[in-house]
């Protein structure tokens, strides 16, 4: 527990959180002794400290998650579905209390917030009735000699890292598919936002999930800990959220031991509006896709590609939606968009906005870092963006929405595809040929047509290029967690 105050706009005590390292089915501090402290972006205060673990730490707990391993892969798929689905249950039973954490530690606006329990919890629900439907195959070599019969079963101890924009829903994403196929894992939450990560791990516990089949480390000494763990030769799986640059050094980590790899990376979503689209959806859509969790996701739209004929309406509607956004604590129910996670964050998006004019944009709402507590940059437009503006062509993470001009189909496409990234696209148009047409050519795992939200834990969520490897969610989410075992047999 911690010594820090009540914050007099949200239900609960942060002090009553557990804030120590959660292994084997217990609350310990870490070996050294030191805390990391937990900010309110809201504000800029320090709202808790949490155990700093070491490389011992982390060890600890994956020998937890390997002595686990052999009873939980046993498990029936009936008994570890009944769990997951309680896990479900719980969090919506709590999913108040859940939102007004995140809000807390994670800046975001409460209804975002409260979008997220939902989705997370959501992933429990999935990978229950997943778990109970992990098939095989029988069927005869085409040769005649034998019967090929395929069994899935648990690839064994994994390691997540989850970063801090949603540090509900990035956790139960891969939790759930793990545990449903039969997998002990390690859990290493950001720094910023770990609060979270030990109030679900409670709620797993309470669900019936034993003793050391999920584990939950904070550590200020990422790349150590995680390295010792994918070195170790019980640890059989990776999967990973975060930016494409750590995303390339855990790859090769990985590679020294063959360790099977799942990675969620960068993104740089464009965002197509065509003439004939329909602008007052394109405008709802366009809101949902960039404002979002504040901007903060990867599947946030970043670079607008607007054609000629309607390119300066689509923006200065935009300008007027994203102007008149409330902006605030997060956790005040008032709220439209919260704060950034950090002031490097807010660092960061003013120098991307003032490259983005001096190459010569407009901007037509926001622009500035907001002063005062806590880490604000206010919603911003900017129309007339360079196709080489660094804005372009850096994934943006912030509530800023540069506008760029296109004038053929071929040329959308070819803007869109311009970038190392390929995670996420949006498409706005009336013709539905033109619209899957442009789909198919646009260099993403997922696209919106006509649609601003496309994250469902029904469907395969991940990227291609360098925005990632495999898929999470769907049935593709817990075959990540599986091996296929081939056996000829003849009877």
């Amino acid at each position: 527990m911690n010594k820090f105050s009540p914050i007099p706009e949200i239900s609960f005590d942060p002090s009553q959180l557990p804030t120590d390292l959660f292994i084997g089915g217990a609350w310990r501090p870490g070996q050294g002794g030191a805390r990391i402290d937990v900010l309110d972006p809201s504000t800029g205060k320090v709202i808790a400290a949490v155990a700093d673990a070491t490389v011992e730490d982390a060890m600890d707990a994956v020998s937890a998650a390997s002595d686990a391993m052999p009873g939980w892969a046993a498990t029936a798929p009936r008994q570890r579905s009944e769990i997951l689905r309680r896990c479900f249950e719980l969090m919506i039973e709590r999913q108040d209390m859940l939102a007004e954490l995140i809000s807390l530690e994670n800046g975001k606006s409460l209804s975002d917030a409260k979008g997220e329990v939902a989705y997370a919890a959501e992933f429990f629900r999935w990978f229950a009735e997943e778990a109970v439907r992990l098939n095989g195959e029988l069927y005869r070599a085409p040769g005649g000699n034998n019967n090929i019969i395929v069994r899935y079963q648990p690839i064994g101890v994994s390691v997540l890292v989850t970063p801090w924009n949603f540090p509900a829903a990035m956790a139960t994403r891969k939790i759930a598919p793990a545990l449903a196929a039969g997998c002990t894992v390690v859990l290493k939450p950001a720094t910023e936002t770990p609060l979270t990560a030990y109030a679900l791990a409670d709620i797993y516990r309470e669900a019936g999930v034993p003793d050391g089949v999920v584990n939950v480390y904070t550590s200020s000494k990422s790349g150590a800990t995680v390295s010792a763990m994918l070195h170790d030769p019980r640890v059989r799986k990776l999967s990973f959220t975060g930016s494409t640059e750590v995303g390339r050094k855990l790859l090769r980590e990985a590679a020294d031991t063959v360790v099977s790899c799942s990675m969620e990376l960068g993104g740089n979503a464009p965002f197509v509006v065509f003439d004939d689209a329909d602008l007052e959806a394109a405008l709802d859509g366009a809101m949902i896709a960039k404002m979002r969790n504040g901007g903060e996701a990867c599947t946030a739209a970043n670079r607008f590609y607007v054609q000629r004929g309607v390119a300066q309406t689509f923006a200065d509607g935009l300008a007027k939606r994203m102007g008149s956004l409330k902006v605030g604590k997060g956790y005040v129910a008032s709220t439209q968009c919260g704060p950034l996670i950090n002031p490097d964050a807010v660092e960061r998006i003013g120098s991307l906005v003032e490259e983005a004019l001096k190459k010569g944009a407009t901007v037509l709402t926001g622009g500035e870092a907001q002063a005062g507590e806590g880490f604000y940059f206010p919603p911003t437009v900017l129309s007339q963006v360079d196709a080489d503006a660094r804005i372009m062509n850096e994934e943006i993470f912030g509530p800023v929405a540069p506008v760029a001009i296109f004038d053929s189909e071929d040329e959308a496409v070819r803007m869109a595809n311009a970038t190392e990234y390929g995670l996420m696209g949006y498409v706005y148009t009336k013709d539905l040929g033109k619209g899957l047409r442009v789909s198919e050519q646009i260099e993403a795992g997922m696209i919106g047509l006509n649609r601003g939200l496309v994250s469902d834990p029904a469907a395969p969520f991940g990227g291609v290029k360098q925005s990632g490897l495999g898929r999470e969610g769907s049935h593709h989410g817990i075959l990540e967690f599986c091996e296929a075992k081939y056996i000829a047999a003849e009877w």
